[in-house]
C-alpha cells in the first residue's frame, strides 16, 4: 500500500532540468567531442575570491552567522537594496519595503501564496519560466497562458481579455527566461497600468537584470510614487555573484505585503542563511565593476549568438538576452525527442520549447531554449558546427 498523494502535486510535471540531466546517463562523450551544456541557467564557476575571503572571515569571525536572523533578512542588506535600487531605478524604496528570501524562485513562491489559492488565476506570458508553472499548479491556482508573437513580447490588451474574477496577478521576467528579449519601458508600464485598473499584482522578476544590454533603468516603475500599490519586484544574488549555492533573493513590495510574506518564510525557512546574505552584501558594497565586466562577457557571447544563426538559415532565432537564446528549429520531428537525438549524436543538451509552454499550444514542439551564459565564443562556435552538421 502507498502513502497517499497531494493530487495536485502530483499531477505537477517533474523538473524541467533534472529530467534532461537523466538524458546524459550511458551516453558517452569522447575527448575530441565533449558535452556542450546549454540547458540550464546557473553559473559554474565560484564567486570572485574577494567575495569568498568575506565568507570565510565571516564563518570564522561572526558567530551570529551561523543562528537564525529575522525572517526578512539582515538589516543591512535590506537597507542597501534600498538604496541602490532608488538610485538605479530613479525612484523611493524603503528598507521596510524590502525582504530577503532563499532565492528567487522561493521569492516568487512567497509572493504567489501572499496572492493566489486553489482555484484564483494567475496570467504567464508563454514561453514561460516553468518553476513559476510549477508552483500554481502545485497550489491548485490556474496558470493562464498569455501567448505572445513572433517577437515574444506580450500583448496588455490581449492579457486585458483573459482577466477573469478570479485573477490575482500578472507575472513577467524581464530580461526573459526563456525567451531571452527585454521587455520596452512602455511595454511594462501598460502592463503596471492595467493591473492597477482591474485591481491586480503586477509581479516583474528582473533575475537577469543585471546582464540587461540597455545602458538607461529598463523601466519606470519605481519612479511611480504610488508604486506599492500595483508592483511586486523579484531578484536573485545568484546570477550577479555567482551564489547559486547561497540561495539569496530578494522582494520589494508594500510593508503590507511584506509583513503576509514573512508568515511564509517563517514556516518554511524561519530566515534566509547568514552567509549567503553577507555575501550578498559585500558584493553590493564591492563588486559593481566586477558585475560590469561579467555583464561585458554575456554580451560578448550574446552577439555570438546572433552571428551563429546567420549559419543557420533554416533556423529563426526568435530572441537572445541575458543568458538565453530562443529558436524555432526546422525539422519535422518535435523537439523532445529532437532534444534527446541532438545529446547522443551531436553531444548537445538544451531543453526543448515544450517545457516551457502548455500542452495547448503546439509551437513548443518547434523551439528550443539554449542557455548560453556558461559557454566562452570559441565554445558557441562548436555549438553552431554541431548544430550545422546535426540532419534532423
Amino acid at each position: 500500500m502507498s502513502l497517499p498523494l497531494n493530487p495536485a502535486m502530483a499531477a505537477t510535471f517533474a523538473p524541467p532540468v533534472m529530467e534532461a540531466r537523466r538524458w546524459l546517463q550511458g551516453v558517452a562523450f569522447p575527448p575530441e567531442r565533449p558535452l556542450i551544456n546549454v540547458s540550464q541557467a546557473a553559473p559554474v564557476e565560484s564567486p570572485p575570491l574577494g567575495l569568498r575571503q568575506a565568507l570565510a572571515e565571516a564563518a570564522l569571525s561572526e558567530g551570529a552567522a551561523h543562528l537564525y536572523g529575522p525572517v526578512l533578512g539582515l538589516p543591512e542588506l535590506r537597507a542597501e537594496i534600498a538604496a541602490q535600487w532608488s538610485a538605479s531605478y530613479g525612484g523611493a524604496i524603503r528598507a521596510d519595503q524590502v525582504a530577503i528570501t532563499q532565492g528567487c524562485n522561493q521569492a516568487f513562491t512567497a509572493v504567489m501564496s501572499t496572492l493566489a489559492g486553489a482555484g484564483d488565476e494567475v496570467i504567464l506570458p508563454t514561453p514561460w519560466y516553468f518553476n513559476h508553472k510549477m508552483w500554481l499548479d502545485m497550489q491548485g491556482v490556474r496558470a493562464v497562458p498569455l501567448a505572445t508573437g513572433a517577437d515574444l513580447l506580450p500583448d496588455p490588451e490581449k492579457a486585458a481579455a483573459l482577466i477573469t474574477p478570479r485573477t490575482r496577478a500578472i507575472a513577467l521576467v524581464s530580461p526573459n527566461n526563456p525567451g531571452g528579449v527585454e521587455y520596452p519601458p512602455a511595454l511594462i508600464a501598460a502592463f503596471r497600468d492595467l493591473c492597477r485598473t482591474r485591481g491586480l499584482a503586477l509581479i516583474l522578476d528582473e533575475t537577469y537584470r543585471d546582464f540587461d544590454s540597455r545602458d538607461a533603468r529598463p523601466h519606470d516603475l519605481f519612479t511611480d510614487p504610488d508604486w506599492e500599490d500595483v508592483l511586486i519586484h523579484l531578484y536573485s544574488f545568484s546570477k550577479a555573484y555567482r551564489l547559486t549555492g547561497h540561495r539569496v533573493g530578494a522582494v520589494v513590495a508594500s510593508a503590507r505585503q511584506l509583513a503576509e510574506v514573512e508568515k511564509f518564510l517563517d514556516t518554511v525557512a524561519i530566515c534566509p542563511g547568514q552567509l549567503g546574505q553577507i555575501g550578498a552584501l559585500w558584493g553590493m558594497r564591492n563588486l559593481s565593476q566586477w558585475v560590469a565586466g561579467e555583464r561585458a562577457q554575456i554580451l560578448r557571447r550574446r552577439a555570438a549568438m546572433v552571428a551563429g544563426f546567420s549559419a543557420l538559415p533554416d533556423w529563426r532565432l526568435m530572441g537572445c538576452g541575458a543568458y538565453f537564446a530562443y529558436v524555432e528549429h526546422p525539422f519535422p520531428e518535435a523537439s523532445p525527442q529532437l532534444a534527446q537525438r541532438l545529446v547522443r549524436e551531436a553531444g548537445v543538451l538544451m531543453l526543448p520549447g515544450t517545457m516551457f509552454q502548455p500542452e495547448t499550444h503546439p509551437e513548443g514542439a518547434r523551439q528550443f531554449r539554449i542557455a548560453f551564459a556558461n559557454v566562452d565564443t570559441a565554445g558557441i562556435a562548436a555549438l553552431f558546427q554541431r548544430l550545422s552538421a546535426f540532419h534532423g
